[in-house]
């Protein structure tokens, strides 16, 4: 068997697609490649996942950085489509509250390197990932699962050198690092959040500053009045809201700027990477949690009992899979099919209250799926349940227990 022939030591990549963002890593890296690793060409791909960047001066910096080619790729619908909505129909939280905006842009990074790759004939593929986090981890298995004959390049994991070695080992090629004193936080941003870390956050019991936050108000900033809005869902996808259709990068934009103004989709939270590391995140995701909680609500209306206490377990699965990077693997694919069955019937509307960090949900409503019933439900004049038939439930339903009493008193 020869799936093992694309770890480094195989041979020397002569020409490799480099996953790049702009930062201080990523850009040594195409001089450190070239030098170190004796690659000739380096082609840096940067990702357009919403994140507002200019673009254009990260595809300069690439080349002043010495890569031969840099390209831009706009995957803002994908990501959307075939990733944050899924996550949504899966009511994806890494721990019980992580919604994965980082880590749902990971293996569509890693997917579209791949295909770069050997659309250029690349013999391998590189990224600037350190050894402490989780990205490393989901770059290295999705690129492995799609392509495990492309050599994989790790400068960041492997050069040894502290954060003011690489700063000075990139000023030698005229690379300016991006972070100061004055910003000393690692930001990452797509669409569908924030992550902030590193800096003052490091210590994990210092209040965050308000200079950390960019896309959501501050409790004080936020509106003084509360704000309703109706999000609706078919087959579990959001697709309008306050009545308007929408395609779903539209969608999540609405949705962002909705909870963000009052101040809903803030996280502080200790998260436990998937090195053994614990760490402090830093989140903003408003319309991600916003869109997850209302999603969340129409499923109690339209799913049984069974079904919604079986999703619950298998949801954190899912999203553990994807924290861990394993989006492309055999249990993933299998624990989609369960949930695409799932989400045939969850179709309806969820009120949400915006006001001052909330988002509470009054009211739902689903008029083909609804499973409640208020002919069953009411306790008024029209109850049509029959009171009497609950004696002998009963009787059956604890009979284990009275079993256990009469044999062991």
């Amino acid at each position: 068997m020869n799936f093992l022939k694309g770890e480094k030591h195989m041979g020397k990549a002569k020409k490799v697609v480099l996953a790049y963002s702009g930062g201080v890593d990523t850009s040594v890296c195409i001089p450190y490649l070239k030098k170190e690793y004796g690659v000739e060409h380096v082609i840096a791909f940067a990702a357009d996942l919403g994140q507002g960047d200019e673009l254009d001066e990260i595809k300069k910096k690439a080349i002043s950085a010495g890569a031969s080619q840099s390209i831009i790729g706009n995957l803002v619908k994908p990501f959307i489509e075939d990733f944050a909505f899924p996550a949504i129909r899966s009511n994806a939280l890494y721990q019980g509250r992580y919604p994965l905006s980082t880590a749902l842009a990971r293996p569509l990074i890693a997917k579209k390197l791949v295909e770069i790759a050997k659309e250029l004939n690349a013999d391998g593929v590189a990224h600037g990932c350190t050894g402490k986090g989780n990205d490393q981890v989901r770059f290295d298995v999705t690129i492995g699962a799609l392509a495990p004959d492309l050599q994989l390049l790790t400068p960041a994991r492997e050069w040894g050198m502290s954060r003011e070695e690489t700063i000075a080992y990139g000023e030698k090629y005229g690379i300016v690092p991006p972070v100061s004193k004055k910003n000393p936080y690692s930001i990452d941003l797509n669409l569908l959040g924030r992550s902030i870390e590193a800096g003052p956050l490091e210590d994990p019991f210092e209040m965050p500053l308000d200079e950390v936050f960019g896309i959501t108000s501050s409790i004080a900033d936020s509106p003084n009045e509360p704000e309703i809005v109706d999000i609706l869902f078919e087959n579990g996808y959001p697709v309008a809201i306050d009545g308007e259709l929408m395609e779903p990068v539209s969608l999540i934009k609405k949705a962002n700027s909705l909870a963000g103004k009052h101040g809903f989709g803030r996280l502080d939270i200790i998260e436990d990477r998937v090195v053994g590391i614990k760490s402090r995140e830093i989140y903003e995701t408003p319309g991600l949690l916003l869109l997850i909680k209302a999603h969340q609500e129409i499923e109690s209306l339209t799913l049984p009992a069974d079904l919604l206490d079986t999703k619950s377990r298998l949801e954190r699965q899912w999203a553990d899979l994807v924290y861990k990077g394993f989006w492309f693997s055999p249990l993933k694919e299998a624990l989609d099919g369960f949930i695409n069955y799932s989400q045939k019937q969850v179709n309806g509307t969820v009120r949400v209250r915006l006001f001052k960090g909330n988002a509470d949900v009054i009211g739902r409503k689903s008029k083909e799926n609804s499973l409640y019933i208020s002919d069953m439900s009411t306790y008024g004049s029209e109850d049509k349940f029959n009171h009497k038939s609950a004696e002998g439930f009963i009787y059956v339903w604890g009979l284990p227990s009275r079993i256990w009493s009469w044999i062991n008193k």
